[in-house]
């Protein structure tokens, strides 16, 4: 793609990524808290967030698989987000714990097809200037803020039942944006694709995947109990949510240097500092909760935790996986980390909670990362590299 052309792109993917997050920061922290008004335990509401991540597991990968071999991935992108808004509407005929499964498994099992998918699209689209897909994805970012931040005083004031109507308005947003983006056409060559068996063989993306799934697996506690957490100690949600949006703004302001960073540290730093400085982030999480200086250092963390992980990740994700298994690429990161590793963390941490506190799942979440950047560490060093500059 041309370089006016792919400028001219660059509204439309950034206003896909702002209604997404926007959404995510709606449901991400705040559904613990509008479970448990529904009279949930924790290890129900773990139970529940669960299954909103365990659909992670299979859906990207099946419908990326659907979107390599169909070459249409913005096709694959409408029909999940109009199915999981469709879905996500069940929420109102009960609130029973099993018909709250079931619709957060069916819903998310559309919702968390779309993300990879349009990840994938963003990278083909972005072409050779895949460097500044920082610059796009910050958008998201931005709606992530905007929406927890306004969410956490309507909240506050209207009571968590206000919750589910505006998801429903924001799943909306993210279809009509879902339609701003045409397909591209096919652009990968039809000679066969290189075998994804083969791309698995090598070490070090077995480690990355590893290691996606460790990072995502030490953040359960905090996606499934950080709101509860807090308004245990005291935390209106008012300021809940600022603290959530706090994070986002150092999220952001990583992305914006990303296109720095890369080149001068190389990816294998930039992971390793992320690991490390998310095992330092649910440690202070675990010790000083009442402290809210030190809370707003935990949330100034996400930028490590979140903005440089996921930004080093994705860039690795592009480049291991080439031409019609980019698709399968972004599933598989999605699948093993945020679906596989979240669910396990949400599901533990709900058992963790109930049996030993906060503070000590909290501990186990930052040993977790700790033994991710150990892999990192130890491992990648000797992995074979052959061609990835930015790796060593």
């Amino acid at each position: 793609m041309a370089g006016p052309e792919r400028a001219s792109v660059y509204p439309r993917l950034s206003a896909f990524y702002f209604c997404y997050f926007a959404a995510l920061g709606a449901l991400i922290p705040y559904w613990g808290l509008y479970l448990r008004s529904l009279g949930f335990d924790a290890g129900q509401i773990g139970a529940l967030v669960a299954v909103l991540m365990a659909t992670k597991i299979v859906a990207p990968y099946v419908w990326g698989w659907i979107a390599d071999h169909s070459g249409r991935p913005m096709r694959i992108v409408r029909i999940a987000s109009l199915s999981s808004l469709l879905a996500f509407s069940g929420i109102y005929l009960g609130e029973g714990f099993w018909w709250l499964a079931l619709v957060t498994a069916v819903f998310s099992f559309f919702w968390n097809a779309s993300l990879p998918q349009f990840e994938a699209y963003t990278m083909d689209s972005l072409g050779e200037a895949v460097h500044r897909y920082s610059m796009i994805r910050l958008w998201g970012s931005i709606g992530f803020i905007l929406s927890v931040s306004a969410l956490g005083f309507i909240l506050q004031r209207q009571g968590a039942q206000a919750l589910p109507a505006v998801l429903l308005a924001l799943f909306t947003a993210i279809w009509v944006s879902s339609l701003l983006n045409g397909e591209r056409g096919d652009d990968h060559p039809s000679s066969p694709a290189q075998p994804i068996r083969d791309v698995l063989g090598r070490v070090e993306v077995r480690l990355l995947l590893l290691v996606c799934f460790l990072m995502q697996f030490s953040h359960g506690p905090y996606y499934t109990f950080y709101s509860i957490y807090l308004e245990d100690h005291g935390y209106g949600r008012g300021v809940i949510g600022q603290l959530w949006a706090l994070g986002v703004v150092a999220e952001i302001l990583v992305f914006l240097v990303m296109h720095r960073l890369l080149p001068r540290f190389g990816v294998r730093r930039l992971l390793l500092a992320s690991l490390l400085l998310t095992s330092l982030r649910w440690l202070l999480l675990a010790a000083f909760v009442d402290l809210p200086a030190v809370m707003v250092g935990v949330q100034l963390l996400h930028a490590a935790s979140f903005g440089l992980y996921h930004a080093v990740a994705i860039t690795l994700i592009h480049r291991f996986f080439h031409g019609r298994l980019q698709g399968r690429g972004q599933a598989l990161y999605s699948s093993l980390g945020f679906g596989a590793g979240g669910a396990l963390g949400s599901l533990l941490s709900g058992r963790l909670w109930e049996a030993s506190g906060p503070a000590f799942t909290y501990v186990f979440a930052a040993l977790l990362s700790g033994i991710a950047a150990l892999l990192v560490w130890r491992a990648l060093p000797s992995a074979t590299l052959q061609g990835d500059r930015q790796m060593v």
